[in-house]
């Protein structure tokens, strides 16, 4: 396919959404498009346009739209009439992605989790986790980190830091403590440190936690990346103070920082991980929540939902285990391209005075205002490249490429994205100058 992006010239009518969908929507706002089909790194809307997807669904995509062999394997079972939905029945669709997961992701790495299947996203795994750690501990408090993300219900919510998210519960957030993540203060201030003496000291005002709930790169916090020195201190320090470490995996987990989970090679195994986003490979609805055997405290139902049982959600799971995780090479792939978007990015960065951040494909450039991404991001879109921000001011342009782009596309799309700082920094040095 020709690699240029050929977006449309006109918005679409919009007048069904503006009656009849609630004023919640946002990604539509800023890419106002009706989209209708969708392959590979490219998104087709109904006028014909074609736009280069650097956003994947917010990471649920890293395999791409409708990746032929998982798309294939999912026609295949409905085909056959395979189970769509069996609440938390045993299936054929569950066993092979039982296994799957057994044989590809635990037993190379030493992991011997049970898996939870949730409800169907990220905020029901991370409900799942911190309410299976005040179960087991016995404890109230959940230490979460400044700039992290872990959902919109109200336990994943109190654990996040963000106050526009936060200001929306209607009621109070409690039985949580935000603490300085790595680099919260800059580089001469070790928070893990800050962190022990806190809980060593029984004046604090720091009760004894259940869990400690971390991201080691925070996707919708403005990808700041935890070192593996700073991460091992918080989970000896989890350890010392008898709270399980749960691990957030949902955005950056499933390759996307090269690894399958994000905590890989790092010289700690988390108590609890939280997995979504791209677990189905295909988009679909899909949460887990792994933890250690002797964590398995549940009484039958006690933790329950009725989309425990996703079993289209398996199948294409399956299929995306088998096909990507069977050996070390898409691994390996994975983290080529991201030494390679970390070259285009310091480069781009650097003619600017920015900042780069993130790790592996997940990686981003801080421009310093919300503002000025806003611009930029839009141009971008004008120009049939789809890229998002993040970060406490949406001051960070997020490049959430697939996984499986190829290293032309991926060229081309950064190209877009450095036209267009360069023509936004021009315009606010003309309007400065004036």
């Amino acid at each position: 396919m020709n690699m240029k992006p050929k977006p449309s010239g006109s918005i679409p009518d919009r007048t069904l959404y503006e009656r009849r969908e609630s004023e919640v929507r946002s990604y539509a706002r800023s890419m106002p498009r009706q989209f209708g089909r969708a392959e590979g790194v490219w998104m087709h809307d109904d006028q014909g346009g074609r736009y280069l997807d650097f956003l994947s669904g917010c990471s649920t995509l890293n395999y791409g739209h409708n990746h032929p062999i998982l798309k294939q394997a999912l026609l295949d079972y409905i085909d056959g009439n395979g189970i769509a939905h069996g609440l938390d029945l045993h299936t054929d669709a569950k066993r092979d992605f039982l296994d799957a997961f057994e044989t590809l992701v635990l037993k190379p790495r030493g992991l011997d989790h049970r898996l939870m299947f949730t409800g169907p996203t990220g905020t029901n795994a991370v409900e799942a986790a911190i309410k299976l750690a005040r179960k087991v501990t016995g404890r109230e408090l959940v230490i979460a980190f400044t700039n992290g993300f872990h959902g919109m219900t109200l336990g994943a919510l109190a654990c996040t830091g963000n106050a526009a998210k936060r200001g929306g519960a209607g009621v109070p957030l409690a039985h949580v403590s935000h603490e300085p993540y790595n680099g919260y203060y800059g580089p001469d201030v070790d928070t893990a440190d800050l962190l022990e003496q806190r809980l060593a000291d029984p004046s604090s005002g720091l009760d004894a936690p259940a869990a400690i709930l971390v991201e080691t790169v925070q996707g919708e916090g403005g990808l700041n990346a935890a070192s593996p020195e700073w991460l091992r201190r918080i989970a000896a320090i989890a350890k010392a103070h008898g709270a399980l470490l749960i691990v957030d995996d949902i955005q950056a987990g499933c390759g996307r920082t090269g690894g399958f989970f994000s905590f890989e090679d790092m010289g700690f195994i988390p108590d609890i991980v939280t997995l979504a986003k791209s677990l189905s490979g295909m988009g679909l609805p899909f949460a887990l929540t792994l933890l250690r055997p002797d964590l398995d405290q549940w009484a039958p139902g006690e933790h329950n939902g009725t989309f425990r049982g996703n079993n289209h959600a398996f199948v294409t799971a399956t299929a995306a285990l088998r096909h990507f995780w069977s050996t070390d090479d898409f691994r390996r792939d994975v983290e080529r391209r991201g030494d390679l978007l970390a070259m285009r990015l310091d480069r781009i960065a650097a003619e600017h005075g920015f900042e780069v951040r993130g790790r592996g494909m997940m990686r981003g450039i801080n421009v310093g205002s919300g503002e000025l991404a806003a611009v930029v991001t839009a141009a971008c879109f004008d120009a049939g490249l789809i890229i998002e921000t993040s970060g406490a001011h949406d001051e960070v342009i997020k490049v959430l490429a697939p996984l499986v782009i190829d290293d032309a596309l991926l060229g081309a799309g950064l190209d877009i994205l450095e036209t267009r700082i360069r023509e936004a920094m021009a315009a606010d040095y003309a309007v400065a100058a004036e």
